[in-house]
């Protein structure tokens, strides 16, 4: 693939379905419209995917700083809830929750990994009207006294 190749190819189905290929690996996603907007709501809309990319991205930027720091992420879900907005119709709101496990992380470690996220680049490319609340659950972690 030459730097102007395209990375992703999509094709619309009707009704208001796409389907999203990513060139380099073959994976496929498929969207429907939400069904609050003449869709079926089968699958991600695209709002969905761009509020499971900001959790999604703000997981891999905690995994990479945990890494650089000798941590290893025991476990880490996500839940998120996405919040629309109409005039005009566009995600207002995104809250996820985190739930972490790293055995052995110190209360300054969260506090730096906790800090790590909001150089999230999905977070940093959406809008500023668009609220983002991330809130860290670490409930399964044994913490480490040793700073």
């Amino acid at each position: 693939m030459t730097t102007n190749s395209p990375h992703y190819s999509l094709t619309y189905h009707d009704p208001l379905r796409t389907t999203m290929q990513h060139i380099a690996s073959g994976q496929e996603v498929i969207t429907d419209a939400p069904v609050d907007n003449n869709g079926l709501g089968q699958a991600f809309s695209p709002t969905d995917l761009v509020s499971a990319a900001l959790a999604s991205c703000v997981m891999t930027i905690m995994g990479i700083k945990a890494k650089d720091m000798g941590l290893s992420i025991g476990s880490m879900h996500a839940s998120v809830r996405k919040t629309m907005a109409s005039n005009p119709r566009r995600i207002d709101c995104i809250d996820i929750v985190l739930k972490i496990d790293v055995p052995g992380v110190t209360e300054k470690q969260r506090e730096l990994l906790e800090r790590t996220t909001r150089a999230c680049p999905v977070a940093r490319s959406l809008h500023g009207d668009v609220t983002k609340n991330v809130s860290f659950d670490w409930s399964q972690s044994q913490t480490s006294t040793s700073e």
